[in-house]
């Protein structure tokens, strides 16, 4: 087995570590039963014609050179002079190193106000229903205007496509939420907090109209809506995945897929969105209380103990989720219902749903899939579940019964730093953490490791701690992991081997072939059929329309991008991913000139109070 144990042993309560072998790296693990074969071929397996195995690496091959001399007194001085060169070059190297030199620096060279401000745009791009008549993206109309017979129009579309997949829009939603409680004050100062609270509440809206209780059905069981939208599984009826067409252009009829009260996963994510939203808007009393009160029916619907209940994921059932299972497949739903606690906590202060989160989350962690051990993103939130309860022990202690479960976590996150940091995780040549090698769009997890690392760094600055500890008796500094985090941003802005900003419209270069279906066809006041679509999508030609703030999937693990828009696992852009964009962004933005009305809000521009403003402890 790879377990490892760390020598801290707090009140007999052993920490335990694995391996992952698709990953490369330590991550913990909830105890020593789950951990995994320790494996070291670390190298990807090809699992696709479309996977990365199938590109050229950008490195040349070894060749053998046949060297003959002719002359040795020529070959000496050769071999002098060479060996003079290389011993000046050195010198000058060292000099560099050591010389102070701001350009050496890249995390100045980059205009992070301005990559947020595209970032955000994106999600106008993405809106579904009736737009704004300020909406900034001038290629966008009005459109799904029919969907679930007038009954779901908004929100937004997912990616490239015309489909609106309710797992993702969740998460983008309690994401966003999230790097706006912790930094509203960043984005005040920026002129970016109504925009972004604009994008919240486009998708706070559509998530409110997709819960129908069981009072207003005829089923005698909730409707939860997973999808408006086919993935285009009959290539002979025209539909939303294989029409290449402008959303303003449909006139197919659009699949709505709806669950009951037993797709767990998609019901705990829904919870945390609709809390982390009430959040943010507070200071309008009705429309908060009016997100909260649904997440909290919503919840005692879902987390129901009576015999015979069944819990579950919303992708195992078909009518529920088959359409979203090869773009969205959950893997566990126990995550969500815990996320979506933790979220009710801070919207509520209701401590018993702290109470499910601590007594659940190693139940969570023990379902947690293997390639997924640390990752960050819409299928998997334990490690920012256990960064949330840290938050709660660094900066409201609340004690018994709940102090194991917080120095838990607070170890989990602390070796989830660890493994961002260390040497055998699978980063690329260029830099770039690749936390799940034999996938594709490997931007969307670095984004969300840049965030996690930067926000755990603010949190421990706030304490006035420079560094923390591994479980093996090493540490990390709070600049290691700022360090960290702003190297993963650099690289997405440009700072790699293709010299390419994946951020459409950031730097020189950056993609201009973009998997979008609204992007590639021209706006000209012109129907386009699917049959004329098609044409678009295979064409060579760049995007007629620049689909602003749009982070693509990203680079293989060789560091190659192939900027070609029938290819969109390097191409396609989502909300999700530029959601975890936006959050780390936000995260490093600098406020060199802080605010006269900080409101709570440190320094470094989180605030480490607000997120508690509803919890009231008492004596």
């Amino acid at each position: 087995m790879g377990t490892l144990r760390t020598t801290e042993d707090r009140e007999n309560n052993i920490l335990y570590v694995h391996s992952i072998s698709h990953a490369g790296r330590l991550l913990p693990s909830s105890s020593r039963w789950n951990s995994i074969e320790l494996d070291f071929n670390l190298l990807p397996k090809s699992r696709d014609p479309s996977s990365y195995a199938s590109l050229p690496s950008r490195f040349s091959k070894s060749v053998d050179f046949k060297l003959t001399v002719t002359n040795k007194n020529h070959f000496k001085r050769f071999i002098y002079v060479t060996f003079t060169l290389v011993l000046l070059i050195v010198i000058l190297c060292i000099l560099l190193h050591f010389l102070p030199n701001k350009q050496r620096h890249h995390g100045a060279s980059k205009d992070l106000t301005l990559a947020l401000k595209y970032a955000l745009i994106f999600f106008d791009a993405q809106k579904s229903g009736v737009l704004p008549k300020d909406n900034m993206v001038k290629f966008r109309g009005d459109s799904g205007l029919e969907d679930g017979n007038t009954s779901l129009v908004g929100g937004f579309y997912d990616s490239g496509n015309n489909i609106k997949f309710t797992f993702p829009t969740a998460y983008t939603v309690t994401l966003l939420s999230w790097s706006v409680i912790e930094y509203h004050q960043k984005y005040k100062d920026l002129g970016e907090l109504d925009h972004i609270k604009d994008i919240i509440k486009w998708g706070s809206d559509y998530l409110l109209k997709l819960f129908i209780p069981s009072s207003q059905t005829s089923t005698g069981s909730c409707n939860l809506f997973s999808q408006v939208g086919s993935t285009g599984n009959n290539t002979m009826i025209e539909d939303d995945g294989n029409c290449w067409q402008r959303p303003e252009d449909m006139r197919y009829k659009r699949l709505v897929s709806v669950c009951d009260e037993t797709a767990s996963d998609l019901a705990g994510e829904i919870i945390a969105a609709l809390s982390a939203a009430s959040i943010v808007f507070k200071e309008d009393e009705k429309y908060s209380t009016n997100l909260t009160k649904t997440a909290m029916e919503l919840f005692d619907i879902v987390t129901n103990e009576e015999p015979g209940f069944v819990q579950g994921t919303y992708t195992m059932k078909d009518l529920c989720g088959e359409q979203a299972r090869k773009f969205y497949n959950s893997t566990g739903y126990k995550d969500e219902l815990v996320w979506g606690g933790t979220w009710l906590l801070f919207a509520t202060g209701n401590m018993s749903y702290l109470t499910y989160a601590t007594e659940h989350f190693d139940l969570a962690a023990e379902e947690e899939s293997s390639v997924d051990k640390g990752i960050f993103y819409w299928n998997n939130k334990l490690a920012a579940i256990a960064v949330l309860l840290t938050r709660l022990r660094f900066f409201l202690d609340l004690g018994y019964p709940y102090e194991q479960s917080f120095i838990s976590s607070t170890d989990n996150v602390d070796l989830l730093m660890c493994s961002y940091l260390s040497r055998i995780t699978h980063k690329t040549q260029g830099g770039l953490i690749f936390l799940k090698p034999d996938h594709y769009a490997p931007l969307e997890y670095a984004a969300t490791a840049s965030f996690l690392s930067k926000l755990y760094s603010d949190y421990l600055g706030l304490l006035h701690r420079s560094s923390s500890r591994c479980g093996d008796g090493t540490s990390f500094s709070v600049e290691n992991l700022r360090n960290f985090s702003m190297s993963q941003v650099n690289y997405i802005l440009g700072d790699n081997p293709m010299e390419m900003s994946y951020v459409v419209g950031f730097g020189n270069i950056y993609p201009k072939h973009v998997h979008h279906r609204g992007a590639s066809i021209p706006w000209d006041n012109q129907w386009h059929s699917c049959a004329e679509g098609s044409t678009w999508l295979n064409s060579e030609k760049p995007n007629p329309n620049e689909l602003l703030g749009a982070m693509v999937g990203g680079p293989d693990q060789n560091d190659m991008f192939l900027d070609e828009r029938n290819k969109p696992w390097f191409t396609e852009p989502t909300i999700s991913r530029n959601a975890g964009l936006v959050a780390a962004l936000v995260a490093l933005h600098d406020p060199s000139h802080p605010s006269s009305s900080m409101n709570g809000a440190s320094l470094s521009g989180i605030d480490s109070v607000g997120i508690f403003n509803n919890i009231h402890l008492t004596t």
